[in-house]
C-alpha cells in the first residue's frame, strides 16, 4: 500500500484493519446476503467499516459520489481526501458534498486540493440561506453507480477508533458504536439517481427552501422490496416518516437501535399500539453520549413506553450512533435517528428492505449490542426521575427536537443519571 497521506503508522493501522476484516469474512457467520439480485453486507466493527469504506473508494473505476454530514480535518479525513485525489488522478469522476453546519469545523480550503485535482465539491445549504437550519444529515458513498456504502458514520476519527493520543499519551475511548451497510447490485442505481437530484439542487438552487421541499416531495421511493425513503422538510409527511408509521400500525415486532430517540406523540402511540396488540418492542438506546440532552429527551418517554410493555435497554460500552429499525420483516437502515428532526426536518435517507432472512440477520446484530446493555426497569426509571431531572428531561426533549445536534451538544445539560 502506498502511503499518500504521510502517516506511516496510519498506513500500518489501515492494513491491520483490512486483515482483520478478511479474518472476519472467513468465519461461519454469513457476511453477504443476496436480496432481490443485490448483495448486502452489514459492517459494524470499526475495522469492517473502515475496510468497506477504503474498498469502495479504491475499487471505483469510473465515478465516485459522496455525501457526509461531517467531514473532519483529522487523520481519517486527510486519508480519505488523499484517496479521493488519487481517484481523480486515475481518471475517476469524483463528486463530494458536505453539510455546511455539520462540517463547519473544517475550513473550506481543506478541500481545495480535491478541486485542483479535478474533483467536484459543494457545500449543502450555506449560511444566511432560508434552509440553513435544515440539516442534510445523510452519509453515503457510491462507486460506479453499482456499489454503495450507507449508514450512520461520518468521516472523523471518532467513528473508526482512530483518535490520536492526548498530551499524556493516553487514548480515551471517545469512539462511536455505529453501523454501515455495503450494497452491490442494480438497486444502487436508484441511490445514484437520487444523488444526481440532490446535486442539481445544491448547484442550482442551494439554500432555497421552496425548491428543497419540492425535491423531497417529488422523490419517488419506489414500492418494491427496496425503497429509498427520503425525509426532509415538506408540507406533508415525508415518505420515510409515512413508511415507519404504517409499519408500526400493522406490525407485531419492533427492534430499534438509535442514537437519538425523541419521537412525537403520534409515533409513540403507534409503538404502544403494537404492544397492546400482543406484539413485542425492544428499544436499544444510548447509555453514553457526547450530548446529554439527547439521553434526557429519551428518558422523558420511558415511563409511557414501560407501562405499555416495551422493553428498553441502554447500551454501555461506548457512545451509540447506530440507526437500525426492524418491524417484522422490514429493515430500515441509513442516516436517520428516531426523533422529530430526523423524521420531519432534516434531509435523511433510509433504505427499507423487505426480506425475512435479512431481517433475522439484522436482529442478530442488535442481539450483539443487547448483550452489553443495561435493562431499564420501571424501578430504575423511577429512581432516576427526581423532580429536577424531569424538568431537565422536558427541556432536553424540546431542545433536541428544535436545534441541531451540534448545538445541543454544546449546552452540556448532562446525562442526568
Amino acid at each position: 500500500m502506498i502511503c499518500r497521506w504521510g502517516d506511516d503508522n496510519l498506513c500500518l493501522e489501515l492494513m491491520e484493519n483490512t486483515k482483520a476484516n478478511e479474518r472476519l469474512s472467513q468465519t461461519d457467520t454469513p457476511q453477504w446476503f443476496e436480496v432481490g439480485g443485490n448483495r448486502l453486507r452489514l459492517v459494524r466493527e470499526p475495522a469492517e467499516r473502515l475496510s468497506a469504506l477504503v474498498d469502495t473508494l479504491q475499487g471505483a473505476g469510473k465515478s465516485l459520489k459522496l455525501f457526509f454530514y461531517m467531514f473532519e480535518d483529522d487523520r481519517l479525513g486527510r486519508m480519505i481526501l488523499d484517496m479521493l485525489i488519487a481517484a481523480c488522478e486515475r481518471g475517476v469522476a469524483v463528486e463530494m458534498m458536505i453539510d455546511s453546519f455539520g462540517s463547519n469545523g473544517t475550513p473550506r480550503k481543506f478541500f481545495d486540493p480535491l478541486v485542483e485535482a479535478g474533483g467536484k465539491f459543494a457545500i449543502f445549504s450555506p449560511r444566511f440561506s432560508t434552509s440553513y437550519f435544515v440539516r442534510n444529515h445523510q452519509k453515503m458513498v457510491i462507486a460506479d453507480d453499482a456499489r454503495a456504502l450507507i449508514g450512520g458514520f461520518n468521516i472523523a476519527d471518532e467513528y473508526f477508533d482512530m483518535q490520536e493520543p492526548g498530551e499524556d499519551g493516553d487514548l480515551t475511548d471517545n469512539s462511536w458504536e455505529d453501523l454501515g451497510m455495503a450494497i452491490d447490485g442494480p438497486e444502487v442505481t436508484n441511490l445514484a439517481s437520487y444523488y444526481r437530484v440532490l446535486s442539481d439542487w445544491v448547484h442550482q438552487h442551494n439554500g432555497n427552501m421552496r425548491s428543497l421541499r419540492r425535491m423531497v416531495r417529488h422523490w419517488d421511493a419506489g414500492d418494491g422490496q427496496f425503497r429509498w425513503l427520503l425525509g426532509g422538510p415538506s408540507n406533508r409527511m415525508s415518505r420515510w416518516a409515512a413508511a415507519i408509521k404504517k409499519d408500526l400500525e400493522q406490525g407485531s415486532r419492533l427492534d430499534l437501535v438509535t442514537a437519538y430517540f425523541s419521537p412525537g406523540q403520534g409515533l409513540l402511540r403507534r409503538m404502544a399500539g403494537l404492544s397492546k396488540r400482543g406484539g413485542q418492542s425492544r428499544l436499544l438506546l444510548p447509555g453514553k453520549t457526547d450530548n446529554g440532552a439527547t439521553i434526557g429527551a429519551s428518558r422523558l418517554l420511558y415511563g409511557y413506553l414501560l407501562k405499555r410493555r416495551a422493553r428498553i435497554f441502554e447500551y454501555q460500552p461506548r457512545r451509540l450512533h447506530t440507526k437500525l429499525v426492524i418491524v417484522d420483516n422490514a429493515v430500515y437502515i441509513g442516516s436517520a435517528n428516531f426523533d422529530l428532526r430526523s423524521l420531519f426536518i432534516n434531509v435523511e435517507m433510509m433504505l427499507r428492505i423487505d426480506d425475512p432472512a435479512f431481517a433475522d440477520h439484522a436482529r442478530a446484530t442488535i442481539d450483539i449490542l443487547h448483550e452489553n446493555a443495561e435493562a431499564i426497569t420501571p424501578q430504575l426509571h423511577k429512581s432516576r426521575g427526581s423532580f429536577l431531572n424531569r424538568i431537565r428531561w422536558t427541556i432536553s426533549y424540546f431542545l433536541v427536537n428544535t436545534l441541531d445536534y451540534r448545538v445541543t451538544r454544546r449546552l452540556n445539560i448532562g446525562s442526568m443519571k
